[in-house]
């Protein structure tokens, strides 16, 4: 009867540490699904960029040196997005994806500026639908981020609360790293106006 006392026990252990378990990794795999989220937009946006640029060459050829620093910061905005796809929970590649796209988006605010200036420019169709896209696919990032650091609030939460940070720690469950702006200038959306 002890024995089946015993037994009774340690297998409702187990089961409560495989619950504990399989929550853990349901939260990380939310965050990473989310991180996928922003993964897609972003690339949407790094694409988008090459043909804003190709349009505004044309009628700023004199800002050529805007429109290479617009390309290298999309170029490095790109590679620090594939860095934290690799490892979404990562605080320093994060870190530096969010930096990246501080850059790139200083860039992108210095070429709109500049397209200010030029009316044929403003009013060109092609630049009019890019610059849309641009800002459609801005707020979708936006939204994108969100979602991602309310999945590793989550995931982290679920990781720190007892008894799940014991199995957390014994499995291996690192925490994960939000997805953070450096500014809130960098935050905006680009400001995109017409007419």
């Amino acid at each position: 009867m002890e024995m089946l006392i015993i037994l009774g026990i340690a297998a409702a252990l187990i089961l409560f540490v495989v619950s504990i378990y399989n929550r853990l990794v349901t939260a990380r795999n939310g965050y990473r699904n989310a991180f996928a989220q922003i993964d897609v937009q972003l690339t949407r946006r790094y694409d988008l960029i090459p043909n804003l640029v190709e349009t505004a060459k044309g009628y700023l050829a004199h800002e050529r040196g805007t429109l290479e620093a617009v390309i290298q910061a999309r170029n490095a905005a790109f590679a620090g997005l594939k860095g934290a796809a690799a490892d979404p929970g990562n605080a320093q590649a994060l870190a530096q994806l969010a930096s990246a796209e501080g850059v790139l988006g200083g860039a992108l605010g210095r070429l709109l500026a500049v397209v200010e200036a030029y009316p044929d420019l403003k009013a060109n169709t092609t630049m009019q639908q890019l610059m849309e896209e641009l800002t459609t696919t801005e707020n979708r990032v936006a939204f994108a981020r969100q979602a991602y650091n309310d999945a590793v609030l989550g995931y982290n939460n679920t990781r720190e609360v007892f008894p799940n940070n014991l199995v957390a720690g014994t499995f291996g469950f690192q925490p994960a790293a939000m997805l953070e702006i450096e500014s809130p200038e960098k935050r905006a959306v680009p400001k995109v106006q017409f007419g």
